[in-house]
This record gives structure tokens, C-alpha cells and sequence, in this order.
């Protein structure tokens, strides 16, 4: 079982952060799914139907010693939108790339490392930089941060903006660029799956004062039956 670590116990020094780039080497204005067709009617068109959740697929890049130096495990849905020669509008797709149709590659060095990922016309190249620590942290870039030697983890689904067009959702994912040394690192958690957290205690929290009130209101209850004996 791999270990978690919560925010507050991140070590300091070096991290990690991500960039994501797409290709798409074939147009996507010369094809339109029947699904997105608009009919002849002042009604708005039927959206597509999403896909359920993607397979969570295992990638790995090696180094010039055939050694493994980037791990990651997810699964991948592609929101992307794109404009329709035949019907002259904007279109949105849906797509779950497939672990067994998906192309690997990559390349790793001491402070930068790439994952590029291609199943058929779509390239999703993800790049990490190790940086030093220094409290100063660009959010609009960095869709993960994680710490020298450890992994980043989240398992609930997260979408990640690219641009007004594309859009990425991971689902179940743990991802290590750096400091790899057989198998995932202990996980760092992103803010998604902490705030699962917090419901149960939440929760456990509000039962324990509830409970608290009710011990408290029978003690009284019982005094002053008491003190009405001892009056008569």
C-alpha cells in the first residue's frame, strides 16, 4: 500500500509542476459525428452523449539505461471543441482515449521529463519540470505540483483547462516524473480527494456535539427531578 501524505507534511526543496500540450493531426472541421447534426427547427440541438469513464491505463517512460524514470497511472477523456464546415457551428466531442490503442513515449532527464500519449490523429504531450521551492507558484500553468521523489494522486475526477477549446479529464490518476525508484513514491493528495476527507469528519464532528446535547439535557432533566423530590 502506498503511503499519503497531507499537504501540511510536504516536505520542502524541490518540485515538480505540468504542462499539457494537444495535437491533432487531422482537422476535425471535415467530419460531424450524427449525433451533433442540427435538425431544421427552432428547437437547440441534442448534446452528444458522454462516455462513461475511461479505462485507466499504466505508462511508463525509460531512460538511455533502459531504466524506468516516469511513472503514471489514469484514465483520459478529452473535452474538445471544434467547428463544423458542413453546418457552420461550434461542435463539442467527448473522447476516452483506450490504454491498449495508445502510443508511449517519452524522455526523462535530471530536472525535466516528458509523457506523450498517441492513439490514431491525437497527441497528448505532458511535460514536467523539477523547480526549486520557493513558495512563489505560477497556478495558471501548473495543473500538478508534486515534491521531489514522491507522486501526485487524485483519484476523483479532474478537469484540467488547457484553452478556450480543449480540455482534459483524469480520472483515478498517479503520476511520478521524477525520483523513481521502482514503484510509485509515497502520494501526495490533491485538493479534490482531501475534501472527501472532510466530509466524514465533518459528519463524525456533528454527531459527537449531537450526542454531547443529549447526554447534557438528560443530566439536567435528572437534577431537576431531584430537586423536585427534595422540595416535596
Amino acid at each position: 500500500m502506498i503511503p499519503i501524505i497531507r499537504k501540511q507534511n510536504m516536505p520542502t526543496g524541490a518540485i515538480f509542476s505540468l504542462l499539457l500540450a494537444l495535437t491533432i493531426h487531422k482537422t476535425l472541421t471535415t467530419d460531424v459525428s450524427p449525433t451533433v447534426v442540427t435538425p431544421e427547427t427552432s428547437s437547440p440541438p441534442a448534446s452528444p452523449a458522454t462516455p462513461g469513464p475511461p479505462e485507466r491505463g499504466n505508462y511508463n517512460v525509460t531512460n538511455s539505461t533502459d531504466t524506468v524514470c516516469l511513472l503514471a497511472r489514469m484514465g483520459l477523456q478529452l473535452n474538445i471543441s471544434f467547428t463544423s464546415s458542413s453546418h457552420g457551428k461550434t461542435v463539442q466531442e467527448v473522447l476516452n482515449l483506450h490504454p491498449n490503442l495508445i502510443k508511449v513515449s517519452g524522455s526523462c532527464t535530471s530536472d525535466f521529463a516528458t509523457l506523450k500519449l498517441t492513439e490514431d490523429n491525437i497527441t497528448l504531450t505532458f511535460s514536467f519540470s523539477l523547480i526549486a521551492d520557493t513558495g512563489c507558484r505560477n497556478t495558471t500553468l501548473n495543473y500538478m505540483v508534486g515534491t521531489l521523489g514522491h507522486s501526485y494522486m487524485c483519484q476523483k475526477e479532474k478537469t484540467l483547462s488547457v484553452s478556450q477549446d480543449f480540455s482534459l479529464n483524469t480520472f483515478q490518476l498517479q503520476v511520478q516524473p521524477f525520483g523513481v525508484n521502482g514503484d510509485f513514491g509515497a502520494a501526495e493528495e490533491c485538493e479534490l480527494d482531501e475534501d472527501d476527507m472532510l466530509i466524514p469528519i465533518i459528519v463524525g464532528a456533528a454527531l459527537a456535539v449531537l450526542v454531547l446535547i443529549v447526554i447534557l439535557a438528560y443530566l439536567i432533566g435528572r437534577n431537576r427531578s431531584h430537586a423536585g423530590y427534595q422540595t416535596i
